[in-house]
């Protein structure tokens, strides 16, 4: 049975993932990484969570939802025997909106009100925000502290993975929602010109791909990895 390793976004707790996880079948060996909410943790913590949840044993493909795409990369360049393909879902490599680096002093600052869960429901999920997607966003969202959240937005902010990810030498599928209002069209562009090992799948749908069509994403995720050549692995 083929292992897949998932990297949630960044909720970090996986909640979100289960109607993709049912999409996926019994073909797959899911396992769902899990992040302590630690507000002083950025990507370099985050890592060390996410390698200890690795297998020993056998081959695996590695899942990076949004705000986990670089750290799927830097696992990927880890363990590169080990790891058969990458997969990135509405994510990116570095900052996927430089313009707003000089933002991370005031996320502090940022409120984490019901106004602001509404303008996410915009972003994150567009029309496809039904009520059932809304609750189980908000049930998310109570799991991680505001200061978590913040934390973890200003990491994005200053992340660079771009090194890492050109050294790839592995099959690399991004799954591209097509409505995305959260990260742009340039981030896929740009994993696209560091290594050409990159294929891209357009789904329609929001930036909470998984969430919106987890349909299409598994049948997307099932062909990358049934057209993946396997590399022995002990």
């Amino acid at each position: 049975m083929t292992q897949l390793i998932i990297l949630p976004g960044m909720d970090g707790t996986g909640l979100l993932l289960e109607r993709f996880i049912a999409a996926l079948g019994p073909a797959f060996e899911v396992r769902v990484v899990r992040y302590p909410d630690e507000a002083s943790w950025g990507y370099a913590e985050l890592e060390n969570v996410a390698r200890a949840a690795l297998p020993d044993s056998g081959p695996i493909f590695i899942l990076g939802e949004s705000f986990s795409g670089p750290l799927a990369v830097m696992l990927a360049s880890e363990r590169p025997a080990q790891i058969q393909g990458l997969i990135l879902c509405g994510s990116f490599v570095r900052n996927p909106r430089p313009k707003l680096a000089w933002l991370k002093p005031f996320i502090r600052l940022l409120p984490v009100s019901g106004a602001a869960r509404a303008a996410l429901d915009f972003l994150l999920l567009g029309k496809h925000a039904s009520a059932e997607m809304r609750m189980a966003l908000s049930e998310a969202l109570k799991r991680i502290s505001p200061a978590t959240l913040r934390s973890r937005l200003g990491e994005v902010l200053t992340v660079n993975a771009s090194t890492r990810f050109a050294a790839l030498d592995m099959p690399i599928l991004y799954l591209r929602a097509t409505r995305d209002r959260v990260v742009p069209r340039t981030a896929s562009e740009l994993a696209l010109r560091l290594n050409p090992h990159t294929r891209i799948a357009d789904i329609d749908a929001p930036h909470f791909l998984l969430q919106a069509a987890p349909t299409q994403a598994a049948a997307a995720v099932a062909d990358f990895a049934r057209e993946t050549p396997r590399k022995s692995f002990h």
